[in-house]
């Protein structure tokens, strides 16, 4: 598999300190669940500071920036502190992310389009400061042309709708994915997606061709509590290779 087909996987750290606020103290250590997931084969580490810090905090982004050896991927909401901080810390890339305080987890893509006027200067500021911007979105060619409006040369397309659905509803959600992953390559956008996977769902999203990362988190951080971190890992980037391979679901 060349370089250029290889998947990369970005595992989310942000539930290794969700385990670890709810009894506050430092343990588990989301900075040494990063340094295993290297170990296991992550291309890149994904961590979201919220707002309300709920999982991540700050201390945690000044250690991944200082001790990580693949690339981080900040995801943030579009508020200005979020920008400071990024622009503070000059990760490899920021994913801009919908943020509401009442949710358990991020639900649906940014309206990218309909926000046009305010994350324009974000993603301006952003590039301008040499990080990869990449915005969270559904799959809708509405929303994907407003990435290309917006200067931002990433996406992240939201799986978590195909990851919840089942039967004929799942495969119709699919077909979405796909259409609108072979729309960023005519765009000329680079094409991520995310939200949900686990084992059973990663083959037929890693199959696209023109999707180039999967970023995973609360999935291998649960199955890591049965079989450890880097094992967890290993396996979904097995999946992943083997769906890659072949070209079709696994």
């Amino acid at each position: 598999m060349s370089a250029q087909s290889r998947l990369r996987l970005g595992v989310n750290i942000d539930h290794v300190a969700t385990v670890r606020n709810a009894r506050g103290g430092h343990l588990p250590d989301p900075l040494r669940a990063a340094r295993l997931a290297e170990v296991a084969g992550a291309d890149g580490i994904t961590a979201h500071l919220r707002e309300d810090r709920r999982h991540i905090v700050d201390d945690d982004i000044t250690g991944l920036m200082r001790d990580l050896k693949v690339p981080l991927n900040f995801e943030m909401a579009a508020t200005i502190e979020m920008v400071d901080i990024a622009l503070r810390h000059r990760p490899h890339a920021a994913c801009i992310v919908p943020e509401k305080r009442e949710e358990r987890t991020t639900e649906g893509g940014l309206d990218a389009a309909g926000q046009h006027n305010h994350l324009k200067p974000m993603v301006a500021r952003l590039r301008d400061a040499g990080i990869r911007v990449s915005l969270f979105i559904e799959a809708d060619p509405r929303q994907l042309e407003a990435a290309v409006v917006l200067g931002a040369p990433v996406v992240e397309l939201h799986t978590g709708r195909y990851c919840e659905l089942d039967g004929a509803a799942k495969q119709v959600e699919l077909v979405r994915l796909q259409k609108a992953a072979a729309l960023c390559a005519r765009l000329g956008l680079e094409c991520h997606a995310g939200h949900g996977l686990s084992y059973g769902d990663v083959g037929p999203v890693a199959a696209i061709p023109e999707v180039r990362e999967l970023n995973i988190g609360h999935f291998l951080i649960g199955e890591a509590i049965f079989v450890g971190l880097e094992p967890a890992i290993r396996e979904m980037r097995r999946l992943m290779d083997a769906a890659r391979g072949s070209g079709t679901a696994a």
